[in-house]
């Protein structure tokens, strides 16, 4: 399949390493695309729920093709989030095209985009990280019994269902959490003059204009690989909030990704990742 061009991919909470990972999905869209430049917006491996029982070849795939693009040269900014936070430790770390921080500007177009993951807005993260990790545990298994009654659904002929999705948008609290979360990610932005403001972390996909008395922006959020499985892409001065459920051409594209399961803790799965992109690094240099 010919592999379609976009200046800038924008993804964020992929959680490789959590059951709930659609990782086999991920890497038919990455194959699918040939991007400029790439911002990974947080949450992209799971260190808070990394459990060495469990990492799929397709998890490790999603890597692999990431590490090639950094071979390629491609700008690849890795913004560490909460599930991430491991690499908060490694601010600042650059190695060729590949670099981890905790915010990026870009000038896209002569307008400034301001990314970052936005865990720093969730007062649970900051005072209570024990809560949050434990909700996070839930979540994923509310994923595991939602795919389980998926697969039920499909053998009686009827369609998927989110059943973490019904309960964020039915619950007044988290909608109010997910409104509030906007609409300060956005007053920070106009406040700095910033065009565009760019999040993660709610697993909610976005793209509006937010206008308060003080000015205007666009928001956007690319979402997750878990529930949405979206992200953004920015091409020829067009934003577009990427769906995979609604890209018929990748989808069809089978790749017949085998899923036998490697087990391995953190030191080896890190220990992988620097060897598979030091051949690549090498690889590419030749």
């Amino acid at each position: 399949m010919k592999k379609r061009p976009v200046e800038l991919v924008v993804l964020s909470d992929v959680h490789l390493g959590t059951y709930g990972c659609h990782a086999k999905e991920l890497v038919k869209y990455l194959k699918s695309i040939k991007p400029g430049e790439v911002v990974l917006n947080g949450d992209i491996i799971d260190i808070w729920q990394f459990s060495k029982r469990y990492w799929p070849k397709s998890h490790m795939k999603v890597i692999k093709i990431i590490m090639q693009w950094v071979a390629d040269g491609i700008p690849v900014h890795y913004v560490a989030g909460n599930h991430d936070e491991m690499l908060r430790k490694f601010l600042g770390f650059k190695l060729g095209s590949f670099s981890i921080v905790n915010k990026v500007v870009l000038e896209i177009d002569g307008k400034k985009a301001w990314m970052f993951h936005g865990d720093v807005f969730d007062v649970t993260m900051q005072h209570s990280k024990w809560i949050a990790k434990l909700g996070a545990t839930g979540y994923d298994m509310l994923i595991l019994l939602n795919r389980a009654i998926n697969y039920f659904s499909k053998k009686m002929g009827k369609g998927p269902v989110s059943m973490s999705k019904k309960i964020k948008n039915s619950v007044k609290s988290a909608i109010k959490f997910i409104n509030d979360f906007e609409q300060i990610a956005a007053d920070i932005a106009i406040e700095n003059e910033y065009d565009y403001v760019v999040c993660g972390h709610i697993h909610q996909p976005e793209m509006r204009e937010i206008s308060t008395s003080k000015g205007s922006v666009k928001y956007l959020n690319s979402g997750d690989w878990i529930e949405n499985l979206t992200g953004l892409e920015y091409h020829k001065g067009k934003w577009k909030l990427y769906h995979y459920m609604e890209d018929v051409m990748v989808i069809n594209n089978e790749d017949n990704i085998t899923e036998p399961n490697e087990i391995l803790d953190k030191n080896q799965l890190f220990q992988n990742l620097v060897r598979e992109f030091q051949f690549l690094s090498s690889a590419g240099n030749k």
